[in-house]
């Protein structure tokens, strides 16, 4: 009998020990209620001529109703099998047009009922735009005439959106190409029901890879059966008055591209085989041009499967890769070509070589440019004018250089050589506009370029307009944003003569609103939008950027928030809420920079902590946590106790502002922030409690490198494992709540990740709490998942924290 009691006693206690809570969704407190549960003013897209905007309409969440659809999860994609489009888009629910010189805008007419809109696209003339609806069954393919501001319905709901957008203009105005779905499909394949008729096979041949912990792969015949299935279209050419003709056959297809004088159409198939351990964006492929009736022109690349990858983030394939057209000419492929077998460990004199091919490619390639780090972009301008970046990621540095296209032998002229996380030398981005052929192009007025700059200082931000002469290679500062109370940010130049900018002016009570700016009459302002502030509660709220050191002379940053009528010259010593991201950076001196500006919009979001300022919480959001590591040291190195020290150093300066109690103190953080917060938790007595999302705990579980580090396991296994709170679990002893979706799509952030590290927690005693939101990936978007976070969040501050 002592022996049966004792069993039942050690099962009642076990079942205690590992009972689930059996919980209903849940809202957040009222004054945290009111600025989550807001509506979302609209986003704006303009015509480059400035003439007409678009407003796009959104729910400011999905609902888990959204999110609870068919799902299959293939090479990569994550898809809806019955409207064929990806399960993660967000939809537009309403448009409207407005004159951007008229007070009101005018609601689109014809709009389908209950719209789920994606995919907008404007015609080349901009005088029409493409939308895609997704219906119960699939998607239809949808037009605007912007004059009128009337929709109308030009397919059926056969349209193929697997791949992304699945339309491009003619340069007609008039057609469409439209992937839509094959007449003759096949019905998916079944899992559950079709049995399989082999076992899953892979083979190592002995070459090393190091390919990071992707998401959402395939894994057996089915799926490959699945994955064909649901990438192959048709391409039909639609015009604007419904008449529908095929263009080419079944295949497919994962890309097109019309030439800039829409002669010809690049068109880019992914090929057989596939893989089990890469996404499919490592898949072969092959690159076709046709003419514009759909003729073959060229085969002008063939990549084949690349499993196999140099180690290293600079690290690439070989054969044509970045293969666009050029935008300033009428038919001109260029591409890139790696020099040291895309292997960075390889010393070379240059790294890549860019490569012009004229339509119809009768005859070689030219060498246009060779680089000494990785290609990193080229802007085009003209015949003799064209603007390269190269960039190497161990260095952290990019160059930027002034070349002329038309003359390989002249020497590219170095205008640009930096740090490329030195954002106080930051010289801006060349500005563009339109070219004859619908292109974006390097804007060149009187032999000048203009650079559109964010302007940060080590005094603040003051974005700027430089202009950039092209024979003395000289900058002359045109104009700079003086706010001291606002942020302004320079958009784009509208017309060179005149002077006129589109800026968008916001400050912490003031929502983003669109300007013309005149910088050659007084800086004259002329509104453009009146969009109004939905978070009215916490306008009273005081918000400054405040600066600080580490204990190794790093300069430190974050934004303080206090509670509305907090009296500065009494100090209530109040709790404190710490959220933040740890950044790598090769220098003191760029980790030490700030990007933050205080007149930045006070948007309250799931992301950080400011809701609990409402609550009585001083929260200092986006505190910077600086990983350094320089020379031949790598940041990780050292990462536990730089971590400490920069949330010591944080914690302090606004312990001597006065403001805190210090024994009341919370981090916490998403994703790399997630994994942060518990290798605080773990290695320092400077939190009361802390709040970890959507992270990854065991990093032996990443062996191939993960966020900035390039390095794999067996290289430096000592970093790997003091850095992963799993395999330190038995020192974690203060609060912790862990958070995940259920269907996590990031790599190497597995939701396994948190499962294993709170059974770990659990197991050894430590004080934790699970929460897994239904249906959510990596970020959470519905309503309900959302709002119970914030409940969750609520509770535990209260409990571990202010109480």
């Amino acid at each position: 009998m002592k022996l049966k009691a004792s069993f039942i006693l050690f099962l009642c206690l076990g079942l205690s020990a590992f009972a689930q809570e059996n919980l209903t969704y849940q809202k957040p407190s009222k004054s945290i209620l009111d600025l989550a549960d807001f509506e979302r003013a609209p986003s704006v897209s303009m015509d480059t001529k400035k003439e007409y905007m678009l407003l796009t309409y959104r729910n400011t969440y999905k609902t888990l109703d959204d999110l609870n659809q068919e799902e299959m999860r293939l090479g990569g994609l994550r898809i809806n099998p019955v409207t064929n489009i990806s399960s993660t888009v967000t939809y537009i629910n309403n448009l409207k047009i407005r004159k951007i010189n008229a007070k009101n805008e005018t609601q689109v007419s014809g709009l389908p009922e209950n719209p789920r809109i994606s995919n907008l696209s404007w015609s080349p003339n901009e005088t029409k735009i493409a939308f895609s609806h997704t219906t119960a069954t699939g998607v239809e393919l949808w037009v605007i005439d912007v004059a009128t501001a009337k929709a109308t319905k030009l397919t059926a709901a056969n349209v193929n959106a697997n791949l992304g957008n699945p339309f491009s203009w003619f340069k007609d105005n008039e057609s469409i190409l439209v992937k839509m779905l094959p007449k003759n499909r096949a019905a998916l394949l079944d899992a559950k029901k079709d049995l399989p008729l082999g076992p899953i096979i892979s083979n190592a041949d002995g070459s090393k890879s190091q390919n990071r912990t992707y998401q959402d792969l395939l894994k057996n015949k089915n799926d490959e059966a699945n994955f064909e299935n649901i990438i192959t279209s048709e391409l039909y050419k639609v015009n604007i008055n419904g008449a529908t003709t095929l263009f080419k056959s079944a295949d497919m297809y994962a890309g097109e591209d019309f030439s800039p004088d829409g002669n010809y159409l690049m068109v880019t198939t992914i090929e057989k085989p596939f893989s089990y351990i890469v996404p499919l964006n490592r898949f072969p492929s092959k690159t076709v041009v046709y003419d514009k009736e759909g003729k073959m022109v060229k085969t002008v690349n063939e990549v084949p499967l690349f499993e196999i990858m140099p180690k290293g983030f600079m690290a690439t394939r070989t054969g044509k890769r970045s293969m666009n057209w050029r935008s300033d000419k009428p038919a001109t492929l260029s591409f890139v070509e790696a020099l040291d077998q895309g292997d960075p460990a390889n010393k070379v004199d240059f790294r890549d070589e860019i490569s012009l091919w004229n339509a119809p490619f009768d005859a070689t390639p030219t060498s246009m440019m060779k680089t000494k780090q990785r290609y990193g972009g080229i802007i085009w301008g003209n015949e003799t004018t064209a603007i390269v970046v190269d960039q190497w990621y161990d260095t952290r540095n990019t160059k930027t250089y002034l070349i002329n296209p038309s003359d390989a032998n002249q020497a590219p002229k170095v205008i640009s050589d930096r740090n490329s996380q030195d954002i106080y030398s930051d010289p801006g981005n060349f500005e563009t506009i339109k070219n004859q052929y619908g292109k974006r192009v390097l804007a060149i007025e009187n032999n000048n370029l203009f650079l559109i700059g964010a302007g940060f200082t080590k005094n603040g931000q003051f974005p700027f307009i430089d202009e950039f002469n092209l024979k003395t290679l000289k900058t002359k500062r045109l104009y700079t944003s003086t706010y001291k109370d606002k942020k302004e940010d320079l958009l784009s130049i509208e017309d060179f003569k005149k002077g006129t900018v589109l800026v968008q002016i916001q400050s912490k009570n003031d929502y983003p609103n669109y300007y013309f700016r005149n910088i050659k009459q007084n800086n004259k302002l002329t509104p453009i939008t009146n969009f109004q502030n939905p978070f009215e509660s916490i306008k009273n709220v005081s918000k400054e950027v405040i600066k600080y050191k580490r204990k190794d002379g790093v300069e430190l940053s974050g934004t303080l928030y206090l509670p509305a009528g907090y009296d500065k010259v009494k100090k209530e010593k109040l709790p404190l809420l710490i959220w933040a991201y740890p950044a790598e950076y090769k220098d003191k001196n760029s980790a030490g920079q700030s990007s933050q500006n205080p007149n930045e919009f006070t948007f309250p979001y799931y992301g950080s902590f400011v809701y609990w300022v409402t609550k009585g919480y001083v929260v200092l959001d986006d505190a910077a946590f600086p990983i350094i590591g320089e020379g031949t040291t790598e940041p990780n190195d050292n990462f536990i106790s730089q971590l400490v020290d920069n949330a010591e150093a944080a914690i302090n300066a606004v312990d001597a502002l006065g403001y805190i109690n210090k024994k009341k103190v919370a981090i916490g953080g998403h994703s790399y922030g997630a994994f942060m917060t518990a290798n605080l938790l773990t290695h320092s007595n400077l939190f009361a409690c802390g709040i970890a999302r959507s992270g990854a705990y065991n990093r032996t579980l990443t062996p191939f490198g993960f966020q900035s580090e390039q390095r794999n396991y067996w290289e430096v296994p000592q970093v790997y494992n003091t850095m992963s709170p799993f395999m330190n679990a038995d020192k974690m002893k203060t609060p912790l709540l862990l958070v995940h979706g259920e269907a996590d799509n990031n790599p190497g952030t597995f939701t396994l990740q948190t499962e294993r590290y709170f059974q770990a927690l659990k197991g050894l005693g430590a004080p934790a709490r699970m929460v897994i939101l239904p249906k959510e990936s990596h970020g959470y978007v519905a309503k309900e998942n959302i709002l119970h976070l914030l409940w969750e969040q609520d509770q535990f501050l209260e409990k571990y924290l202010k109480n």
